[in-house]
């Protein structure tokens, strides 16, 4: 009884105060223990904060045991990234409600939206044992965002707001600032999104491959050593956070790289300091190891249908349930299907900034953007692809998104080839050759090369479909598949007319997230490249955006970032959304195409239902994968 009264006790001291009393009596992970008894590593209770974060698992997730490893499989080597966005240990962190909350910070407070006032957890550290300190913001923002060797472009432009840069203050050892004269909306969701703004490095160990800390005859040496270019580059190759290419590194997530590259398999390991615990006492994560294997792409759902990994929805696509539902049994998993996040499955760009000017000046009349969409048949698309369980949509919020309305979705995403033919007609493309096919003004055929990244069969068979319908409206559509990066290329260059690619990548936004997917300020939109490039470089490279409605949006962008309050931000988003969703600024196809997921039938806290998604969920991260555990 007197155990039963302090359990509550604790639990009731968790509740009110979100930590763990001094008191508690953690558990050591078994995988550990040897390695304490050696005193190789200092017991559990030396190893966590001393505020660690308490997270409570109800409904089907329940509190776990230790042991196990977590099979994932991959088709890149570079995919490695991935545990990264898995793992999901941020400053700030989304909920499963997508609500921000602190996690590596024990706290944070922010006044008139501009003024942001971190607190660290007293007693954490890096996955080395080394103190994780206000030194680690210190060295990263005065020994690498402001070295002009490290980074000659400036600061990120989620922290300069109006041109100016905050001020930046150490308060003490567990307490960093972050001052602005105006509001920055963008800085936190920065920080928990799938690639994190970083704001801090482990200069313990990075100062030995950095100039200031180093004599030039010894920085030289390593320089040569390395075969890096200069120092510059060395300390660039050894502090790659995101990419987990250099075990050696120090980080916070619950799981370490100890697998140099390259290689086909990497181990990833349980991090002793990680700051996580459950309600139990049990440092999370529950599982002990992660194992990566690289494997051809194609190959992938095979060897998940074989059993042989545990969590499993990279490159997985709808076309292969059949195939890993009839495995079920003979896998000893589970298939479920998870909703996908992004606003549409794949998106039709055109080029607004292509090199070719007829085509150029074609493609910005937005009614030739609305033929070419009311032109496609998504219906068909979605019977023939996808099972008929999925959604005809523009580029936009999903369904289920308090954003979302159906004039957005239904914008311009119906089938009527007879409209979009007497469009196509009065905008002066009534003369053919031939073979049917309308002729620019120019005289030449109007045959559209799309480029794609060549990365599914999925890509193919719907664009297929596109060309059938388009060629009964006169235009003739070629697929040029290339590699990513040459594909990107293509696009960013101006030589390429029109792309394909997945939609916006978050589909369930809220009115405190950045509406920039729909806005002009990143070259990796598709649909207008170069305009993008000359709001990320500051005006240097690119092009201005020079169509009025696009204006309005890079504008009304400007609006939101100095917005205050959810009411007045959730308007600016919908305006953006009617002006993207009326110009068609890319073309949406299908949305709501369900998320495969193989989950092993041994693996608890996996949710049943989830949404699978780049932004804002990073995949499985919010539903926290340390709490995942092998019964």
């Amino acid at each position: 009884m007197n155990k039963l009264i302090r359990l509550n006790i604790l639990l009731i001291s968790i509740a009110i105060l979100g930590i763990a009393p001094s008191s508690w009596a953690y558990s050591e992970p078994d995988s550990l223990k040897e390695l304490v008894a050696e005193k190789q590593l200092p017991p559990v209770s030396e190893r966590l904060p001393s505020e660690p974060s308490v997270v409570t698992l109800e409904g089907e997730r329940t509190p776990g045991r230790y042991g196990g490893t977590l099979r994932l499989l991959m088709g890149k080597k570079k995919d490695i990234r991935l545990m990264t966005v898995y793992s999901y240990a941020r400053l700030v962190a989304f909920d499963q409600d997508l609500e921000m909350k602190p996690d590596i910070l024990l706290d944070f407070d922010v006044k008139d939206g501009r003024v942001f006032t971190f607190t660290l957890r007293k007693g954490h550290r890096w996955s080395d044992g080394e103190p994780f300190t206000s030194e680690a913001f210190r060295y990263y923002w005065e020994d690498v965002l402001n070295n002009e060797e490290l980074h000659p472009f400036g600061l990120p432009r989620e922290l300069v707001v109006d041109g100016q840069p905050p001020v930046f203050t150490v308060i003490d050892d567990q307490t960093i600032r972050y001052e602005w004269d105006v509001p920055n909306p963008f800085l936190l969701p920065a920080l928990a999104a799938p690639r994190p703004l970083y704001l801090y490095a482990p200069g313990h160990y990075l100062q030995q491959f950095h100039a200031r800390y180093n004599d030039p005859e010894v920085i030289a040496a390593k320089v040569e050593e390395a075969g890096t270019r200069n120092w510059a580059g060395l300390h660039h190759r050894r502090n790659h956070p995101y990419k987990n290419d250099n075990p050696a590194l120090p980080i916070l997530q619950p799981w370490v790289n100890s697998t140099k590259p390259p290689a086909e398999r990497y181990v990833f390991k349980r991090n002793p300091y990680f700051h996580r615990v459950d309600t139990n006492g049990l440092q999370l994560p529950y599982i002990d190891t992660v194992s990566m294997q690289i494997t051809s792409s194609s190959l992938v759902a095979a060897k998940a249908g074989a059993g042989e990994a545990d969590l499993q929805g990279r490159y997985i696509r709808l076309d292969n349930y059949t195939f890993l539902k009839g495995g079920e049994e003979r896998g000893d998993y589970t298939l479920r299907l998870w909703q996908n996040g992004a606003g549409s499955q794949y998106a039709l760009y055109p080029n607004l900034n292509s090199n070719n000017p007829i085509w150029r000046e074609l493609v910005r009349q937005r009614e030739f953007r609305h033929a070419l969409s009311i032109g496609i048949n998504r219906h068909e698309i979605n019977q023939v692809i996808y099972f008929g369980l999925a959604e005809a949509t523009g580029n936009t919020v999903l369904p289920g998104c308090n954003l979302h309305t159906n004039a957005y979705q239904s914008s311009w995403s119906y089938f009527d080839l007879d409209t979009a033919n007497e469009m196509l007609d009065a905008l002066g493309l009534n003369q053919r050759d031939n073979r049917g096919i309308r002729l620019m003004k120019n005289g030449e055929p109007l045959e559209i090369i799309l480029h794609t990244a060549g990365e599914g069969t999925e890509e193919t068979d719907i664009l297929e479909l596109i060309g059938e319908s388009w060629r009964k409206l006169g235009i003739m559509l070629y697929v040029k598949a290339s590699q990513r990066e040459v594909f990107r290329e293509r696009v960013f260059s101006g030589d390429a007319m029109m792309a394909m690619f997945n939609g916006i990548d978050n589909g369930m936004p809220t009115g405190n997230m950045s509406p920039g997917e729909f806005a002009p300020i990143d070259q990796t939109q598709l649909q207008w490249p170069k305009w993008g490039q000359y709001f990320q470089t500051r005006k240097k490279v690119g092009e201005a955006p020079d169509i009025k409605e696009a204006q309005e949006l890079l504008a009304l962008y400007y609006q939101w970032s100095k917005s205050e309050g959810l009411e007045e931000r959730e308007a600016i988003w919908h305006k953006m959304l009617k002006i993207y969703s009326e110009e068609v600024f890319s073309i949406g196809l299908i949305c709501g195409v369900p998320q495969p997921v193989v989950v092993n039938n041994h693996l608890r806290n996996v949710p049943k239902e989830g949404l699978y998604s780049w932004t804002p969920t990073a995949f499985f991260g919010v539903y926290r994968p340390d709490t995942f555990w092998f019964e």
